[in-house]
C-alpha cells in the first residue's frame, strides 16, 4: 500500500462501524452515537441506494474518515467512470471485486487521489460448498489466495478478506497492502449469515490492520459503549 493513502494508526483508527441501514436518519444517529469512538465509517449497498451518497460527501465534509463499500465490478468504462465518482467525493476507502481487469482499470482511474482501493477477495459469507455452487474450482483459500497475489500484481491497495485467511494473504502480499476484515464478532454474539468469523482479538493477532464491525454495534443497547469494548480488544491484542 502507498503509506500517502490510508493507514491506521490507533486502535480507534482499526475499528470500522458497518452502518448497515436504508435509512439516513438512522444511520446520522448511529454515527453520532459513535463519533469519537470508532475510526472509520462504512456505507454499503443497502444505505448507497437510499442516500448513502450524499451522506458520504456529509461525513467527508466534516472530517470523518469514510469507507464506501460500493464493491464495484462492471466493464473497464463502467469501473473507471464509477472510481473517478467516488474518488471526487473524497472517501477514504473504495471496495471492487477481485477481477484483473477491474482492479487494473480502478487503479488507472484513481491516479493520485487519496482514496485507497479494496479488493474483495471472497466474500465472507461464502464457503467452499457456495463456490462449487457457483461454478468456482477449488477452495476459498486456494481463490483468496489467487485473488490476492492479482491485487498485489494490479497496484491495489488492500484487501477485504475473512479472519481465516489474514495470515496466508499476508504471506502473499507482504506488509505493505492492508488488510480489512469484516465476519468480526465478539465472543459470544450472533455471527448471523457470516461463516467465516473471528472475534476483534483473533483478528487482530492474525494479522489484520482494520476490522468491520456491524451489528454487534449497530444493536447494541449502548452504542458507544460496544465500540469502545471492541476499541479496547483491539489495543490489548495488539500489546
Amino acid at each position: 500500500m502507498n503509506d500517502a493513502r490510508f493507514r491506521p494508526v490507533t486502535p480507534r483508527d482499526r475499528l470500522i462501524l458497518a452502518v448497515d441501514t436504508p435509512d439516513v436518519a438512522a444511520a446520522r444517529a448511529a454515527i453520532e452515537a459513535t463519533r469519537g469512538s470508532v475510526g472509520v465509517y462504512k456505507i454499503g449497498l443497502e444505505l448507497i441506494y437510499a442516500g448513502g451518497v450524499e451522506l458520504a460527501r456529509e461525513l467527508v465534509g466534516a472530517g470523518e474518515k469514510v469507507f464506501l463499500d460500493a464493491k464495484l465490478l462492471d466493464i473497464d468504462n463502467t469501473m473507471a467512470g464509477a472510481v473517478r465518482s467516488a474518488v471526487a467525493l473524497g472517501v477514504d476507502l473504495l471496495t471492487l471485486h477481485a477481477y484483473p481487469r477491474a482492479m487494473a482499470a480502478a487503479v488507472a482511474a484513481r491516479g493520485p487521489a487519496k482514496t485507497a482501493l479494496l479488493a474483495v477477495t471472497v466474500l465472507t459469507s461464502l464457503d467452499d460448498g457456495d463456490l462449487t455452487e457457483a461454478g468456482y474450482r477449488g477452495t476459498v483459500a486456494e481463490r483468496v489466495a489467487e485473488r490476492a497475489a492479482q491485487a498485489r500484481a494490479a497496484g491495489i491497495d488492500g484487501l477485504v478478506c475473512s479472519p481465516q485467511e489474514v495470515a496466508a494473504v499476508r504471506a502473499v502480499t507482504g506488509p505493505g497492502m492492508l488488510l480489512v476484515t469484516p465476519g468480526v464478532r465478539p465472543a459470544g454474539a450472533d455471527a448471523g449469515d457470516q461463516k467465516r468469523i473471528a472475534t476483534p482479538g483473533e483478528a487482530i493477532r492474525a494479522g489484520a490492520d482494520m476490522l468491520v464491525v456491524g451489528r454487534p454495534i449497530m444493536n447494541a443497547p449502548d452504542r458507544r459503549a460496544a465500540a469502545e469494548a471492541i476499541v479496547a480488544e483491539i489495543a490489548a491484542a495488539l500489546g
